[in-house]
Protein backbone atom coordinates (compact mmCIF):
# COMPACT_ATOMS: atom_id res chain seq x y z
CA UNK A 1 0.00 0.00 0.00
CA UNK A 2 1.44 3.34 -0.65
CA UNK A 3 1.01 6.77 0.65
CA UNK A 4 1.15 10.06 -1.28
CA UNK A 5 4.17 12.03 -0.35
CA UNK A 6 4.27 14.61 2.40
CA UNK A 7 6.55 17.74 1.83
CA UNK A 8 8.86 18.56 4.99
CA UNK A 9 8.35 21.73 3.64
CA UNK A 10 5.49 24.22 2.37
CA UNK A 11 5.19 24.43 -1.19
CA UNK A 12 6.39 27.85 -2.94
CA UNK A 13 3.41 30.06 -3.48
CA UNK A 14 3.53 31.64 -7.07
CA UNK A 15 3.94 35.51 -7.13
CA UNK A 16 2.21 37.13 -10.00
CA UNK A 17 4.81 39.31 -11.87
CA UNK A 18 4.99 43.14 -10.77
CA UNK A 19 4.11 44.33 -14.29
CA UNK A 20 0.81 43.13 -16.25
CA UNK A 21 1.01 41.42 -19.29
CA UNK A 22 -0.92 41.94 -22.42
CA UNK A 23 -2.42 44.47 -24.37
CA UNK A 24 -4.71 46.09 -21.84
CA UNK A 25 -1.61 46.00 -19.30
CA UNK A 26 -1.54 49.49 -17.34
CA UNK A 27 2.22 50.69 -18.57
CA UNK A 28 4.77 51.33 -15.21
CA UNK A 29 4.86 54.51 -13.93
CA UNK A 30 9.04 55.83 -14.97
CA UNK A 31 10.57 57.39 -11.64
CA UNK A 32 11.61 61.00 -12.09
CA UNK A 33 15.17 61.69 -10.49
CA UNK A 34 15.31 64.13 -7.75
CA UNK A 35 16.05 67.73 -8.72
CA UNK A 36 14.25 67.31 -11.99
CA UNK A 37 13.51 69.92 -13.93
CA UNK A 38 9.83 71.58 -14.56
CA UNK A 39 7.24 70.91 -16.45
CA UNK A 40 5.95 73.53 -18.28
CA UNK A 41 2.90 72.76 -20.65
CA UNK A 42 3.16 76.28 -23.55
CA UNK A 43 -0.33 77.46 -24.17
CA UNK A 44 -0.47 79.16 -27.45
CA UNK A 45 -2.87 81.34 -26.74
CA UNK A 46 -3.36 84.50 -24.58
CA UNK A 47 -4.45 83.40 -20.91
CA UNK A 48 -7.94 83.36 -20.56
CA UNK A 49 -11.17 81.84 -19.37
CA UNK A 50 -11.63 79.42 -22.17
CA UNK A 51 -7.57 78.26 -22.40
CA UNK A 52 -7.49 78.21 -18.77
CA UNK A 53 -10.08 75.39 -18.38
CA UNK A 54 -8.32 73.38 -20.43
CA UNK A 55 -5.18 73.92 -19.38
CA UNK A 56 -5.69 73.06 -16.01
CA UNK A 57 -7.81 69.88 -16.67
CA UNK A 58 -4.39 69.09 -18.82
CA UNK A 59 -1.96 69.72 -15.52
CA UNK A 60 -4.48 67.87 -13.55
CA UNK A 61 -4.38 64.76 -15.75
CA UNK A 62 -0.81 64.80 -15.90
CA UNK A 63 -0.28 64.63 -12.17
CA UNK A 64 -2.11 62.03 -11.73
CA UNK A 65 -0.32 60.00 -14.47
CA UNK A 66 3.14 60.83 -12.81
CA UNK A 67 2.74 61.77 -8.98
CA UNK A 68 4.50 64.13 -7.75
CA UNK A 69 5.86 65.84 -11.02
CA UNK A 70 6.43 69.72 -11.38
CA UNK A 71 3.63 70.61 -13.78
CA UNK A 72 2.32 73.94 -14.67
CA UNK A 73 0.11 75.38 -17.21
CA UNK A 74 1.89 79.09 -18.99
CA UNK A 75 0.94 81.34 -21.55
CA UNK A 76 2.44 82.56 -24.63
CA UNK A 77 0.93 85.74 -23.62
CA UNK A 78 -1.06 88.03 -21.27
CA UNK A 79 -4.62 88.69 -22.46
CA UNK A 80 -6.03 91.94 -21.26
CA UNK A 81 -7.46 90.51 -18.30
CA UNK A 82 -10.22 93.75 -17.52
CA UNK A 83 -11.38 93.22 -20.93
CA UNK A 84 -11.04 89.25 -20.96
CA UNK A 85 -12.21 89.25 -17.63
CA UNK A 86 -9.77 87.25 -16.34
CA UNK A 87 -8.42 86.89 -13.04
CA UNK A 88 -5.38 89.05 -12.06
CA UNK A 89 -2.84 89.28 -9.25
CA UNK A 90 -3.84 91.25 -6.40
CA UNK A 91 -1.20 94.40 -7.03
CA UNK A 92 -1.95 94.42 -10.44
CA UNK A 93 -2.72 97.79 -11.60
CA UNK A 94 -4.57 98.28 -14.77
CA UNK A 95 -5.72 101.69 -14.24
CA UNK A 96 -5.08 104.76 -16.73
CA UNK A 97 -4.34 106.84 -13.76
CA UNK A 98 -1.84 104.59 -11.69
CA UNK A 99 -4.69 103.95 -9.21
CA UNK A 100 -5.54 100.19 -7.74
CA UNK A 101 -7.51 98.09 -9.22
CA UNK A 102 -11.48 98.10 -8.24
CA UNK A 103 -12.40 95.06 -8.57
CA UNK A 104 -12.93 92.07 -5.24
CA UNK A 105 -9.86 90.60 -4.14
CA UNK A 106 -11.45 87.46 -4.61
CA UNK A 107 -11.71 87.53 -8.27
CA UNK A 108 -7.95 88.02 -8.68
CA UNK A 109 -5.14 85.47 -9.31
CA UNK A 110 -1.70 85.61 -11.12
CA UNK A 111 -1.45 84.91 -15.06
CA UNK A 112 1.09 82.86 -15.48
CA UNK A 113 2.94 83.78 -18.46
CA UNK A 114 6.30 81.70 -20.29
CA UNK A 115 8.11 84.87 -19.68
CA UNK A 116 7.14 85.24 -16.30
CA UNK A 117 8.23 81.50 -15.45
CA UNK A 118 11.58 82.01 -16.89
CA UNK A 119 12.20 85.14 -15.18
CA UNK A 120 11.39 83.64 -11.88
CA UNK A 121 14.01 81.24 -12.23
CA UNK A 122 16.55 83.62 -13.29
CA UNK A 123 15.73 85.43 -10.25
CA UNK A 124 16.19 82.36 -8.04
CA UNK A 125 19.71 81.46 -9.50
CA UNK A 126 20.73 85.21 -9.35
CA UNK A 127 20.50 84.45 -5.54
CA UNK A 128 22.66 81.00 -5.62
CA UNK A 129 19.69 78.70 -6.08
CA UNK A 130 20.29 75.63 -8.13
CA UNK A 131 17.06 75.75 -10.58
CA UNK A 132 16.84 73.05 -13.80
CA UNK A 133 16.05 74.73 -16.59
CA UNK A 134 12.35 73.52 -17.15
CA UNK A 135 11.44 71.65 -19.75
CA UNK A 136 8.50 73.56 -22.20
CA UNK A 137 6.09 71.27 -24.21
CA UNK A 138 4.12 72.61 -26.75
CA UNK A 139 -0.14 71.98 -26.57
CA UNK A 140 0.06 71.58 -29.93
CA UNK A 141 -0.99 68.52 -32.61
CA UNK A 142 1.64 69.58 -34.45
CA UNK A 143 4.60 71.97 -35.38
CA UNK A 144 3.62 75.91 -35.46
CA UNK A 145 6.24 78.72 -37.43
CA UNK A 146 4.22 80.93 -35.56
CA UNK A 147 5.16 78.87 -32.01
CA UNK A 148 8.81 78.77 -32.68
CA UNK A 149 8.88 82.24 -33.62
CA UNK A 150 7.87 83.44 -30.29
CA UNK A 151 9.94 80.58 -28.76
CA UNK A 152 13.11 82.13 -30.15
CA UNK A 153 12.38 85.38 -28.86
CA UNK A 154 11.31 84.37 -25.01
CA UNK A 155 14.36 85.28 -22.96
CA UNK A 156 15.55 82.54 -20.66
CA UNK A 157 16.89 78.73 -19.96
CA UNK A 158 14.96 76.20 -21.08
CA UNK A 159 14.49 73.54 -23.01
CA UNK A 160 11.51 72.89 -25.70
CA UNK A 161 10.17 70.16 -27.13
CA UNK A 162 8.37 68.83 -30.45
CA UNK A 163 4.48 69.01 -30.57
CA UNK A 164 3.03 66.34 -29.26
CA UNK A 165 1.80 64.63 -33.15
CA UNK A 166 1.80 63.04 -35.31
CA UNK A 167 0.95 60.03 -33.17
CA UNK A 168 -1.62 57.56 -33.24
CA UNK A 169 -2.98 58.39 -29.71
CA UNK A 170 -4.62 61.84 -31.71
CA UNK A 171 -5.77 59.64 -33.86
CA UNK A 172 -7.69 57.75 -30.99
CA UNK A 173 -8.64 61.32 -29.86
CA UNK A 174 -9.87 62.57 -33.33
CA UNK A 175 -12.08 59.41 -33.38
CA UNK A 176 -13.58 59.72 -30.32
CA UNK A 177 -14.23 63.21 -31.19
CA UNK A 178 -16.28 62.19 -33.66
CA UNK A 179 -17.87 59.17 -32.37
CA UNK A 180 -19.20 62.24 -29.82
CA UNK A 181 -20.58 63.92 -32.37
CA UNK A 182 -22.54 61.06 -33.93
CA UNK A 183 -20.27 61.11 -36.91
CA UNK A 184 -18.34 57.88 -36.44
CA UNK A 185 -19.38 54.95 -34.69
CA UNK A 186 -16.98 52.67 -32.56
CA UNK A 187 -17.33 49.66 -30.64
CA UNK A 188 -15.85 49.65 -26.80
CA UNK A 189 -13.02 47.49 -27.54
CA UNK A 190 -11.13 48.87 -29.89
CA UNK A 191 -12.67 51.82 -31.01
CA UNK A 192 -12.57 50.55 -34.68
CA UNK A 193 -15.34 52.06 -36.88
CA UNK A 194 -18.25 49.73 -37.43
CA UNK A 195 -20.63 52.23 -39.38
CA UNK A 196 -20.15 56.00 -39.83
CA UNK A 197 -22.36 58.76 -40.78
CA UNK A 198 -19.41 60.61 -41.86
CA UNK A 199 -17.79 59.21 -45.46
CA UNK A 200 -14.89 61.94 -45.37
CA UNK A 201 -13.54 63.51 -43.15
CA UNK A 202 -11.75 67.01 -43.54
CA UNK A 203 -8.53 67.11 -40.68
CA UNK A 204 -8.84 70.59 -40.22
CA UNK A 205 -5.42 71.98 -38.22
CA UNK A 206 -3.05 75.53 -38.00
CA UNK A 207 0.55 76.55 -37.90
CA UNK A 208 1.30 76.57 -41.59
CA UNK A 209 2.55 74.20 -44.12
CA UNK A 210 4.68 71.38 -41.80
CA UNK A 211 1.69 71.49 -39.37
CA UNK A 212 -0.59 70.52 -42.50
CA UNK A 213 1.90 67.57 -43.57
CA UNK A 214 2.36 66.52 -40.19
CA UNK A 215 -2.08 66.24 -39.75
CA UNK A 216 -1.80 64.03 -42.54
CA UNK A 217 0.08 61.88 -41.00
CA UNK A 218 -2.28 61.26 -38.46
CA UNK A 219 -5.15 61.68 -40.94
CA UNK A 220 -3.64 58.62 -42.38
CA UNK A 221 -4.43 56.67 -38.79
CA UNK A 222 -7.68 57.85 -38.56
CA UNK A 223 -8.63 56.74 -42.01
CA UNK A 224 -7.91 53.17 -41.11
CA UNK A 225 -9.66 53.57 -37.72
CA UNK A 226 -12.69 55.18 -39.59
CA UNK A 227 -12.19 53.40 -43.53
CA UNK A 228 -13.35 56.21 -44.92
CA UNK A 229 -10.71 59.06 -47.03
CA UNK A 230 -9.35 61.70 -44.45
CA UNK A 231 -7.70 65.03 -45.84
CA UNK A 232 -6.18 67.70 -44.21
CA UNK A 233 -6.25 71.37 -44.97
CA UNK A 234 -5.17 73.93 -42.57
CA UNK A 235 -7.38 76.47 -41.05
CA UNK A 236 -5.15 79.66 -41.58
CA UNK A 237 -6.87 79.59 -44.93
CA UNK A 238 -10.52 78.74 -44.86
CA UNK A 239 -9.86 78.62 -48.66
CA UNK A 240 -8.01 75.31 -47.80
CA UNK A 241 -10.85 73.90 -45.85
CA UNK A 242 -13.12 74.57 -48.41
CA UNK A 243 -10.51 73.02 -51.33
CA UNK A 244 -10.70 69.58 -48.89
CA UNK A 245 -14.06 69.32 -48.70
CA UNK A 246 -14.90 69.61 -52.70
CA UNK A 247 -11.82 67.24 -52.98
CA UNK A 248 -13.77 65.07 -50.87
CA UNK A 249 -17.24 65.46 -52.86
CA UNK A 250 -15.78 64.98 -56.10
CA UNK A 251 -14.74 61.24 -55.09
CA UNK A 252 -18.31 60.74 -54.34
CA UNK A 253 -18.62 61.61 -50.20
CA UNK A 254 -22.14 62.96 -49.75
CA UNK A 255 -21.52 63.37 -46.44
CA UNK A 256 -17.92 64.89 -45.22
CA UNK A 257 -17.40 66.02 -41.66
CA UNK A 258 -14.81 68.31 -40.29
CA UNK A 259 -12.65 67.20 -37.68
CA UNK A 260 -10.39 70.06 -35.93
CA UNK A 261 -6.76 68.93 -35.65
CA UNK A 262 -7.11 71.42 -32.44
CA UNK A 263 -6.27 71.19 -28.44
CA UNK A 264 -8.38 74.07 -28.64
CA UNK A 265 -6.84 77.70 -27.14
CA UNK A 266 -4.94 77.57 -30.86
CA UNK A 267 -8.08 78.53 -32.65
CA UNK A 268 -11.29 80.76 -32.08
CA UNK A 269 -14.41 78.57 -31.08
CA UNK A 270 -16.46 80.78 -33.13
CA UNK A 271 -14.53 81.07 -36.14
CA UNK A 272 -14.42 77.36 -35.94
CA UNK A 273 -17.84 76.99 -36.09
CA UNK A 274 -18.42 79.76 -39.00
CA UNK A 275 -15.77 77.83 -41.32
CA UNK A 276 -17.50 74.69 -40.86
CA UNK A 277 -21.28 76.19 -41.36
CA UNK A 278 -19.75 78.09 -44.67
CA UNK A 279 -18.63 74.44 -46.35
CA UNK A 280 -21.67 73.17 -45.11
CA UNK A 281 -20.14 70.24 -42.69
CA UNK A 282 -20.77 68.51 -39.32
CA UNK A 283 -18.01 69.40 -37.14
CA UNK A 284 -16.66 67.78 -33.86
CA UNK A 285 -15.44 69.31 -30.96
CA UNK A 286 -11.14 69.99 -30.72
CA UNK A 287 -9.33 67.55 -28.73
CA UNK A 288 -9.42 69.53 -25.18
CA UNK A 289 -8.23 67.89 -22.45
CA UNK A 290 -8.54 64.22 -23.87
CA UNK A 291 -6.59 62.14 -21.31
CA UNK A 292 -4.48 60.66 -24.09
CA UNK A 293 -3.06 64.64 -24.32
CA UNK A 294 -2.37 64.46 -21.38
CA UNK A 295 -0.57 60.91 -21.71
CA UNK A 296 1.88 62.75 -25.04
CA UNK A 297 2.39 66.03 -23.22
CA UNK A 298 4.37 63.73 -20.69
CA UNK A 299 6.03 61.65 -22.72
CA UNK A 300 7.15 64.99 -24.45
CA UNK A 301 8.64 65.47 -20.61
CA UNK A 302 10.20 62.48 -20.11
CA UNK A 303 11.75 61.96 -23.40
CA UNK A 304 13.53 65.43 -22.79
CA UNK A 305 14.77 63.64 -19.47
CA UNK A 306 16.21 61.05 -21.67
CA UNK A 307 13.52 58.61 -19.59
CA UNK A 308 11.62 56.09 -22.28
CA UNK A 309 8.27 55.22 -21.52
CA UNK A 310 5.86 52.69 -22.68
CA UNK A 311 2.87 54.88 -24.05
CA UNK A 312 0.88 51.05 -24.17
CA UNK A 313 -0.83 52.13 -27.64
CA UNK A 314 -3.11 49.16 -27.03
Amino acid sequence: MSSAATPSTPLPVRTPSSRARGRHRRPERPEIPAGAPALLIAVPAEAGPAAQQIADELVSLVRAEQPGIDAAAVYLDAADPVADGYPVADDADFSTDGGADPRPLATRAVVPTLAAALARDAEQRAVGNQVAAPVVVPLLPGTSSALQAVLTTVEGEFTATDALGPHPLLAEALHVRLSEAGLARADRARLFAVNTSADGVVLATVGGEEAVRQAGITGVLLAARLAVPVVAATLDQPSSVASAVAQLRGTGCAQPALAPYLIGPEFDVDQLKSIAAEVDCPASEPLGAYPTIARLVLSRYLGALGIEQDLDLG
